[in-house]
């Protein structure tokens, strides 16, 4: 049985404490008793951890303009589809989500948590940004009280400004909305720089150094062993997928 599973059947016997506990065990409806079964590995601790802060703070991030608009409900239910989440799973997620929203989210506390469950994995808190900052980019802009909002999350996970706007890029680049260049074609390539967060003006050798960095950082198999759940790996391989389709059409038309 999957580490979700176990967590809906109430089968650890102690999955996590703090806020983050406290968002699964409300998120479930009941407190998971503390002499059931066994306890969880440090890998499923940090699934745990990485899945309820993931939902939350989306829902948290939705409400940063004030309001939570259908397209970012969308976002979260198309979050869920790409995960091919199973009905109980799902009900966890939106229940998570519910309470992100809530005016009395502890947002910093479960920041803090997540990261140590995390153990401050890089990869595993650049691909946590990254899934946010898609969410932000919905509607094609990332808002001011977004963006602000998602530099205090970087903040207090140690991802510094400068990591926070390369990763803005990237993101962007695949989501967003850029001024249009030599028509479509020219958009096109725009947004694959972007993706690969490199000038247009890079150098071959600079633009392959930085496809097989990002590829590395995504790789699915890479991130699940430090703990992202078995359930986002479709997020991941959708992420790599995109880092190689920007690649491509670059190389074809540089012809290296």
């Amino acid at each position: 049985m999957s580490w979700w599973g176990k967590l809906l059947g109430g089968r650890f016997g102690f999955v996590l404490g703090g806020p983050l506990g406290a968002l699964v065990g409300a998120a479930l409806g009941h407190t998971i008793d503390a002499h059931r079964g066994g306890s969880p590995s440090v890998r499923e601790r940090t699934q745990t951890a990485f899945f309820t802060a993931t939902f939350s703070v989306l829902g948290h991030l939705a409400k940063a303009d004030g309001r939570v608009t259908q397209d970012e409900i969308r976002l979260a239910e198309a979050v869920m589809a790409q995960m091919q989440l199973g009905d109980e799973l799902r009900t966890l997620a939106k229940n998570l989500y519910r309470q992100g929203k809530d005016p009395g989210f502890a947002l910093d506390e479960v920041l803090d948590q997540f990261r140590r469950e995390c153990h401050r994995s890089r990869l595993l808190l650049r691909m946590f940004i990254e899934i946010l900052l898609q969410a932000a980019y919905v509607d094609g802009v990332l808002h001011p009280a977004e963006r602000a909002i998602l530099l205090h999350i970087c903040s207090r996970l140690g991802i510094s400004p400068d990591q926070f706007a390369h990763l803005d890029a990237m993101v962007n680049g695949a989501y967003g909305r850029h001024p249009r260049g030599d028509g479509a074609h020219g958009d096109a390539f725009a947004r694959a720089y972007a993706v690969l967060d490199v000038s247009p003006d890079a150098n071959d050798d600079e633009i392959k150094r930085a496809y097989r960095r990002l590829v590395n950082q995504h790789h699915p198999d890479k991130l699940v062993a430090k703990g992202l759940p078995e359930e986002m790996m479709k997020l991941a391989s959708e992420k790599t997928h995109e880092i190689r389709k920007a690649y491509e059409r670059i190389r074809a038309a540089r012809g290296f």
